[in-house]
Formats: structure tokens, sequence, C-alpha cells
């Protein structure tokens, strides 16, 4: 285990800056995912972590040692691409021990034992001697996750491994990597534009964009308490309204809102609204206290154990995401209501 400091880091090729002074703090044994859309500049971090690219500015340090200079094999980091990167002509144990015979760490039977132990790990002891060709996707995943944890390295770094499995099969391995990291306790990275899986795995959440870190925190920070539209957005697909503090109060949708501000600072400019917190009402049975407005119901979307609601509300498009339960109830529905206490101020 290690903590994992991110100091001031930038990167550029050429003329193209794609990390614009990147700090971070990883503690030791976290599980930290670095999520954003394509081109936000997260797999190029994780690379400079690995020593794959070398950093235009900035320190990389592993428990207070600067590695920002030193060679890969140094580093006692592991990478897992999402290709796995597997040697189609050795068997899944060759594979496994491939990394500790290029160090040349430990003797063969202490080699043999470590890759009988990493193996146990991901449950494919029984498939040591097969070649990747006779797994499937998710068993030739689980032997570049053995690969990677087998050197015990400081870090483990996962680069999208998930990305190339199926739905079911994805599910299934979050669990695994979740479970396992339990056991380890290994200091990770894990690279993924997939918000679910960001919310599912992590400790912590670096969200970037366009080479800069928009919000960094828990879970619960990121999803409950985004800090502008980009993050609000990106993180579950809130509906964000512009708005206007002014004089103690909170205006929106022309109007249809317009209560007293609180705690929201004048500089807001826009709310968030999560999906599953707007609710489809009737105008004579909307919660006590809660904020009620006319919206025309445009499109539903059933999605088995819930179903999700498009409204035009004046010139703002809104989405309500309803629990099966209450679907029957937003179909009759006339209005919108929200409870005052679940509006987000947003600074852009």
């Amino acid at each position: 285990m290690a903590r994992l400091q991110i100091d001031n880091i930038s990167k550029s090729f050429g003329r193209n800056e794609v990390l614009k002074g990147l700090s971070a703090d990883i503690p030791d044994g976290g599980f930290v995912s670095l999520l954003g859309p394509s081109g936000c500049g997260k797999s190029t971090l994780m690379r400079l972590v690995a020593g794959l690219e070398q950093t235009s500015g900035g320190q990389i340090l592993i428990d207070g040692e600067d590695i920002t200079d030193l060679a890969p094999e140094h580093r006692h980091v592991a990478l897992m691409f999402q290709s796995y990167a597997l040697f189609p002509h050795m068997s899944v144990a060759e594979n496994v021990r491939f990394p500790l015979a290029m160090r040349k760490d430990g003797t063969a039977d202490e080699q043999r034992a470590r890759v009988a132990e990493a193996l146990d790990m991901v449950q494919l002891g029984q498939f040591a001697k097969r070649l990747p060709k006779q797994l499937s996707g998710g068993q030739q995943q689980r032997v570049a996750l053995a690969r990677a944890i087998v050197a015990r390295p400081r870090v483990l770094l996962l680069d999208e491994p998930l990305s190339n499995l199926d739905a079911r099969l994805r599910e299934d391995m979050q669990i695994e990597l979740i479970e396992l990291h339990k056991r380890l306790k290994l200091t990770t990275v894990f690279v993924t534009h997939d918000q679910d899986e960001a919310l599912s795995l992590s400790d912590s959440i670096i969200l970037m964009r366009n080479g800069v870190i928009e919000q960094s925190g828990t879970p619960e920070d990121l999803y409950d308490r985004p800090v502008n539209s980009f993050v609000a957005d990106f993180m579950g697909g809130s509906n964000v309204v512009p708005a206007k503090v002014s004089d103690g109060r909170l205006t929106a949708l022309n109007g249809a809102i317009d209560i007293p501000a609180g705690n929201m600072p004048e500089t807001t400019t826009a709310i968030a609204i999560r999906q599953e917190h707007l609710r489809p009402v009737s105008a004579n049975a909307a919660p006590e206290g809660a904020i009620l407005f006319g919206a025309d119901r445009q499109t539903r979307v059933f999605l088995g154990s819930r179903a999700r609601y498009r409204y035009q509300a004046g010139d703002q498009v809104l989405h309500a995401l309803v629990p099966g339960e209450h679907i029957a109830t937003a179909d009759a529905a006339d209005c919108l209501s929200v409870d005052p206490a679940n509006l987000r101020p947003l600074r852009d």
C-alpha cells in the first residue's frame, strides 16, 4: 500500500496542452476513479503515473518519494490495460508470471507460488494451463488482473478495464473488484468514462474536463452536491435550470419557482434538480411544502423497474425518473413537483 500524490502535473504534446496543473492526493489504500468524457486527459494522467509518458511539469510522489523521472520498472506500480494485452502463445500461468520473470523477482518456486496465489484471488486457479483463446472475455480480464497484482505493486492502475465486457459481466466484475480491493487494500486508480462505475466502485472521484479537475470528492459529494452545471449533468443527468438569486429569493422557470433563497449565494446562475427528485403529480395531490408547476409530458421510456419521462416546462426540457410503483400515478399527472430542499445551486 502507498500514498500517491500528484502535484501540479502538466502535460503537453506539441502545442496541445492535455493536462493543466492537476493536483490530487490519494490516500494509502484508497480507491479513486478518474472520471470524465473522452479526451479530458484521464488516461494521459494514468500513463504519467505509470511512467509511460514524461511530464511537462509537476511531480508524482509515492509515499513521499519523487518518482517523476523514474523508469516504469522502478516505480513499483502495475497497469492493467483496457485490451488486457495477454500473450496468446503463453498459458494463463505464464502470462501471470511474466512480470516476475522479467524482474527476476524471487526464485522459480517463489514465482510459481505467487502465480498460484494471484490466480486463486481471481478464481482462476483451475485454468492455469489454458491459453488465453480458450477463455471467455471475462476470464481473460481476470488473468490480466492477476498479472497486475502478482508483483505486489504499491499502486494499482486500471485503465477502463471493464469497457470490453457485456453488461452482466461488467456488473459481476465490479463486485469482484470491490472484494479484491477489500482483501488487498491496494492503493488503486481506476480510469472510466462511466458514471455508474465510478459511483459504485470508488472511495473518491476526480471528475475531469479539458485537462483540469472540475470537482473531486466522495461519490456522494459529486452526486448530491455538484459545483457547476457540467458536474450536475455528467453525474447522472441532473436537470440544469437557469436561475437567479436576488433580494433573498430564488427564481427560475419564468417565475414558476419563486421561493426564499435561504443559503443560496447571489452568484447562483442555475439550479440542479435530479431526475429522481422531480415527481409527476396531479395539481390537487402535491406533497405538502413542495413546489408545484405545470409541464407538458412529451415521452415516457419504460425501463423495467422505473420509467423516464420527458416534459416541456416553458422553454425548459425536464426529465423525471419515476419508480415502477408510481408509474400509473405519473401517467395521469398534469404537474411536476419538487421539494425545495432538493434544489442545488450552481455557479455556472
